[in-house]
This record gives C-alpha cells, sequence and structure tokens, in this order.
C-alpha cells in the first residue's frame, strides 16, 4: 500500500497515519523527520539541506524527493509506505510522482483526511501540553478534570506558543492556497479517497480502512 496522506494542520492525520503503519506492517515517512536525520548524520544530502536551513531558506524540493528516495530503498518499504508532510503543493506532487514511476512505485491511493476550518480552529486553539510528562488535552473537547492541571501527574498544561488564532489562520491559509489543489490533482489521476476527520478517533480509523479496501 503505497499512501499519500492529505490534511490541513490538526485534521489528525499524523495520528492515523501510525495507525495505518501499524495495521498494514508499513512506514510513515515524516519528510520532517528524514530532513533531520540527514543532516545529523551529514549524509551529502543533508549537508545541501542544512546549508539552505542555516541561511533560513526552505529546503529546494529536489532535496526532499532525493530523501525520500534514498528511504524508499530501505527494506522496511517493500510492502508499501506512508508519506505524511510532502507533498505540500503541485510542484512536489509532480516532483514525486516522477520520482515513483522512475522507479516503478507510483503512489496507489492519496488519502484525505477532511475537516472543516472551524473545527481545526478549535481543536488546534484549545490544545494543552502538561510541560511535566507530555499528556495532551483540549480544553473544547478533552479537558482534563481539574483546569489547568495534567490529570496524569498534576504537572501545570501549557499552549504552545504558535497555538493561537492569528498563527493557525495563517497556516490554514497557507494549507487552502497551496495545498488543498492537490485532492483536485490526485482526484484526476483516480487516487483520491476522501474522509471525514471528525469523531472518535477509532471510528475515523476505521473508516480509513474501509475506504482502502479494494485498492489495488
Amino acid at each position: 500500500m503505497r499512501i499519500v496522506l492529505l490534511g490541513a494542520p490538526g485534521s489528525g492525520k499524523g495520528t492515523q497515519g501510525k495507525k495505518l503503519a501499524e495495521k498494514y506492517g508499513i512506514p510513515s515517512i515524516s519528510t520532517g523527520d528524514l530532513l533531520r536525520a540527514a543532516v545529523a548524520a551529514e549524509t551529502p544530502l543533508g549537508k545541501r539541506a542544512k546549508v539552505a536551513m542555516d541561511a533560513g531558506q526552505l529546503v529546494s524540493d529536489d532535496i526532499v524527493v532525493g530523501l525520500i528516495r534514498e528511504r524508499l530503498n530501505e527494506p522496511d518499504t517493500a510492502r508499501g509506505f506512508i508519506l505524511d508532510g510532502f507533498p505540500r503543493n503541485m510542484a512536489q506532487a509532480e516532483a514525486l510522482d516522477a520520482m515513483l514511476d522512475e522507479i516503478g512505485r507510483p503512489l496507489q491511493v492519496a488519502l484525505h483526511i477532511d475537516v472543516d476550518f472551524e473545527v481545526l480552529m478549535k481543536r488546534l486553539t484549545g490544545r494543552r501540553t502538561c510541560e511535566s510528562c507530555g499528556q495532551m488535552y483540549n480544553i473544547h473537547t478533552s479537558p482534563p478534570r481539574v483546569e489547568g492541571r495534567c490529570d496524569s501527574c498534576g504537572g501545570r498544561l501549557v499552549q504552545r506558543a504558535d497555538d493561537n488564532e492569528e498563527t493557525i489562520g495563517k497556516r490554514l491559509k497557507v494549507y487552502e492556497s497551496q495545498t488543498m489543489p492537490l485532492i483536485a490533482y490526485y482526484r484526476r489521476q483516480g487516487k483520491l479517497q476522501t474522509v471525514k476527520g471528525v469523531g472518535d478517533i477509532d471510528d475515523i480509523f476505521l473508516k480509513i480502512v474501509t475506504a482502502l479496501e479494494g485498492v489495488e
């Protein structure tokens, strides 16, 4: 199963990607993790990425696609893979398709986890994390028993600096302008599967698994 995950920030694609990886026995590949690992290991692509990052620039698409190509050479991808966080725009999608076609492993599914922007705003602005144990809460949907305190360890709950309405609004606008066009792109290829990402995590996962049945 060769899958790209599409979804706005807060849609739950990271959570569902991990569950899919466990179910199908395939790796969930985060391009952010690949970049950090390549830079730390000082690989040729990692060195090129570090130059861009140190200069405050975005890492070029050819470097990221090169990292993905290297990752797909590893034996744990033999049965498939899940890409989380790439592609983010049309140029990246086209570059990824060209590389995957070249190695004979084209995408089978673009899985879109669809959540209304109003719901996303609530999810993201409501996020709180225990600074002691890392337990996550949401003051709107899954609040702690005692306001501002972790149920598990009693630690203080804090809000990430970028989980404010203005910053999240900007992130969602970028997603809308750059990543939303990929939905039409993959629909034209006949690879798009859309699942509503609202409700219980396990219920959403069941809908995803159902949508993936019969994919070849």
